[in-house]
């Protein structure tokens, strides 16, 4: 299949930028996310580099699930490394699903005396739910028991 040049280049940066895509199997329409590209387009530029073992794909439900190889065996190229030559960049860019997650500015600073997660002051300790049901019936006709019968034997 004959794919325009800037579509494939469209394509490969979409999947080198986020490092994942995802592709419904809609042969007609454009795809969602990538501009100027049908899905159709989409969806044969990743089996083709599925065939040539740079990106690993699922399909549930009707939509394929396209994750980039960052790593393989000795000598082998990677899709990281063939994306990165076909689109000239350099090696300080990385995917998204490389990236360390940014700490947030406003985020909760960590007690570090009180005990912690579980211990110090905070809710009392969870007691299930025995102070309304009990052993002895739980204030219910009949007591224990499965199900709605009342019935015991």
């Amino acid at each position: 299949m004959f794919i325009p040049k800037a579509n494939r280049i469209a394509v490969y940066s979409y999947l080198f930028k986020e490092g994942v895509c995802v592709v419904e199997k809609k042969y007609t329409g454009p795809h969602p996310e990538i501009e100027g590209a049908a899905n159709l387009e989409v969806m044969m530029l990743m089996k083709s580099l599925e065939s040539r073992g740079f990106v690993k794909i699922t399909y549930s439900w009707q939509h394929s699930y396209v994750y980039l190889i960052t790593e393989s065996e000795e000598g082998a190229l990677t899709g990281l490394d063939y994306l990165r030559t076909y689109l000239a960049l350099p090696a300080e860019i990385v995917p998204r699903t490389m990236q360390k997650a940014a700490t947030r500015p406003g985020g909760r600073e960590q007690e570090q005396e009180g005990g912690g997660k579980f211990g110090g002051e905070g809710a009392p300790n969870f007691r299930g739910d025995r102070e309304y049901r009990g052993r002895e019936g739980g204030g219910r006709e009949g007591g224990g028991g499965f199900g709605r019968g009342g019935g015991g034997f």
